[in-house]
């Protein structure tokens, strides 16, 4: 992706996960039917963990259209596909090289879903805190951000 300056750097670097609202293989129509805040509900929970491995694995296999299509149509309005290649590429080596993920909290917040994910790549975990919103019909990555914390090297 190709940012302008300042300003679009820092939004790549909140939207650099995301892509368009591809569906999953689960009925979200009910598991989403109401968003309460608070902790995600077990179905809520595998629909969340299966729409980001989707893109996860798209990812590391390099199929950016597919991964892209995971994003919501408001990050798909504002960035364009090649937008999207140029972040992940750049600040999300880790999804591409990615190794296995395991799933922290998923939680609810004024109608988004916030959900912890350690990605493994090259031997170290990454903290990323995705955020998604849920249209009446699809699920939809908003955005994928790193969360700072000291990298663990897995001997």
């Amino acid at each position: 992706m190709k940012w302008l300056c300042g300003v679009l750097i820092s939004l790549a670097s909140l939207t650099s996960l995301t892509a368009c609202a591809q569906t999953s293989t689960m009925d979200d129509s009910s598991a989403f039917k109401e968003l309460a805040d608070g902790s995600c509900t077990s179905a809520q929970s595998r629909s969340v963990e299966a729409h980001i491995s989707g893109q996860i694995a798209a990812l590391s296999k390099q199929d950016w259209e597919s991964a892209y299509s995971y994003a919501s149509l408001g990050f798909q309005e504002l960035v364009g596909l090649d937008q999207f290649i140029f972040v992940i590429t750049s600040q999300y080596q880790m999804l591409i090289d990615s190794q296995g993920a395991e799933f922290g909290a998923c939680t609810i917040v004024n109608n988004e879903i916030n959900q912890e994910v350690s990605v493994t790549s090259e031997n170290q975990s990454f903290e990323l805190g995705y955020s998604l919103s849920y249209d009446g019909k699809a699920l939809g990555i908003e955005s994928a951000t790193t969360i700072l914390r000291e990298a663990e090297t897995n001997i």
